[in-house]
Parts: structure tokens; C-alpha cells; sequence
């Protein structure tokens, strides 16, 4: 199922940037940043209880903000992309 990972982290201090750097660390290891804290996953249920946990345990729940959006596997009628960047379907292979 396709996962959308969006996240706000609070970056005024030193463990702000910290916070921040770990939850875009574990974020790529699960899917494709499609802009700057907005990841797309193709995940799992183990996969998507996996990330969850690793991410609430990086983040200060009072600072910082982290949002889960399941589109399931019906994604492809429900994405729509303008402007920069090219897209991709997120199932698709991607060689770096």
C-alpha cells in the first residue's frame, strides 16, 4: 500500500536539527522523498508498524509533528503532479 510520511520538525536548537536529520534517515530507508519533509512508501503492514515506531520514538510529540496518509493500493487514481521534478509511480524501479 502506498504510505504518504509528512513531517514538521522543530529545528530551533541543536536536538531539533538532530531530530530532524533521524527522522529523514529513516524515512529514505522506507520510500522516495517527493519534497522536503514528504516521503512516498510503498509499505507493508509490518513495514508501515515498523516506521511508525522508529519515527515516534525520534520525535518530541510537544515540538514536533508527524503524519501518516494510507492512499492503500488504488494510489495511482488519487496522485496528481504538476511543475518541477519528474514523477514516477511509486512501484516503479528507481536506479540511483
Amino acid at each position: 500500500m502506498l504510505v504518504l510520511i509528512t513531517y514538521d520538525v522543530n529545528t530551533e536548537n541543536k536536538e531539533g536539527k538532530t531530530r530532524l536529520r533521524k527522522v529523514a534517515r529513516i524515512c529514505v530507508n522506507y520510500g522516495q522523498r517527493v519534497q522536503n519533509s514528504v516521503f512516498e512508501c510503498m509499505l507493508d503492514p509490518v513495514q508501515l508498524f515498523s516506521v511508525k515506531e522508529a519515527l515516534l520514538k525520534v520525535i518530541d510529540k510537544k515540538k514536533d509533528s508527524l503524519r501518516f496518509y494510507n492512499l492503500g493500493n488504488s494510489y495511482r487514481n488519487r496522485i496528481e503532479h504538476y511543475g518541477a521534478k519528474d514523477t514516477y509511480l511509486p512501484d516503479d524501479v528507481i536506479i540511483f
